[in-house]
């Protein structure tokens, strides 16, 4: 049964050093406030797990808090590179960073599985690359009704699954609308779940396109804003200039210290009850 609480409470009773945690959303809706809250808590060796890791994940790794990435996509959406990102693979810094890349169909069938208690995803997505020549989690397997060669992958199962969303109403039952990824699949894979949401009310807008229902959710934090600088579609609108900004911030380490030191790690949590 989903509980409302505290954002910074949220983040300290359900993601600890060393978990598998999956922040996602797609466009819009994307829980900045969930990875600063993390940052500000020093969380360090996680496992971060995203289909499109964008300013974000970014962030997050520059500040020490990734020993491993899985994703697809990777890049400041519209703008370029993630610099951080970068850094942490070509030169260690701020620490070593091990990836494994999938592509978006692989990550899906990862995620579908893994909601789904399966071991395993199939697809045929993989045939005629190189993938499984640098990712070890891909697998060929035969149909055995049609003998068809096909890609396994195994199925996610994060130790946190972190989405942002519209609402909640008065029993924990999450509800979201607009654009889509994969945020019902993070949460039903995943052994805890927190929910950052815009408000509380009573009854979920008739806007609603995903439920989630509250015995699937571990906490829910009221943040408004919470996605920042991604947007919560008919509540916030995209800033696009820090997307912008972001690539001259990101680009030198000692530029990107001061700015995480100001914005993010001496700010108070933005959660509230």
């Amino acid at each position: 049964m989903a509980e409302v609480m505290s954002l910074t409470e949220a983040v300290s009773t359900f993601v600890s050093d060393g978990d598998i945690i999956a922040l996602e959303g797609f466009t819009h809706l994307i829980p900045f406030a969930v990875g600063h809250e993390i940052i500000r808590q020093g969380r360090r060796d996680l496992t971060l797990v995203r289909m499109t890791p964008d300013v974000l994940y970014d962030q997050m790794i520059g500040a020490g808090c990734a020993r491993k990435l899985i994703f697809s996509w990777g890049g400041n959406p519209g703008v370029g590179s993630l610099h951080r990102f970068r850094d942490a693979v070509e030169h260690g810094w701020p620490r070593p960073l091990e990836i494994e890349e999938h592509s978006h169909a692989g990550m899906a069938a990862r995620y579908v599985a893994g909601a789904s208690g399966l071991p395993f995803g199939v697809l045929r997505g993989y045939s005629g690359t190189s993938f499984a020549d640098y990712t070890d989690t891909i697998a060929e397997i035969i149909c055995p009704f049609t003998g068809e060669r096909l890609t396994a992958v195994p199925a996610l199962r994060p130790d946190v699954g972190v989405i942002h969303a519209q609402q909640a109403d008065r029993h924990g039952n999450i509800g979201l609308w607009g654009i889509q990824g994969v945020q019902k699949e993070a949460v039903l894979s995943a052994a805890r779940s927190i929910v950052t949401v815009e408000e509380i009310v009573d009854v979920l807008d008739s806007r609603v396109t995903v439920t989630l229902p509250s015995w699937v959710v571990s906490a829910i934090a009221v943040v408004p804003g919470g996605a920042h600088p991604s947007y919560a579609h008919d509540y916030s609108e995209r800033d696009n200039g820090f997307y912008v900004a972001w690539e001259e911030i990101a680009r030198d380490r000692e530029t990107f210290t001061s700015w995480a030191d100001e914005f993010i790690v001496r700010r108070q949590s933005a959660g509230v009850l």
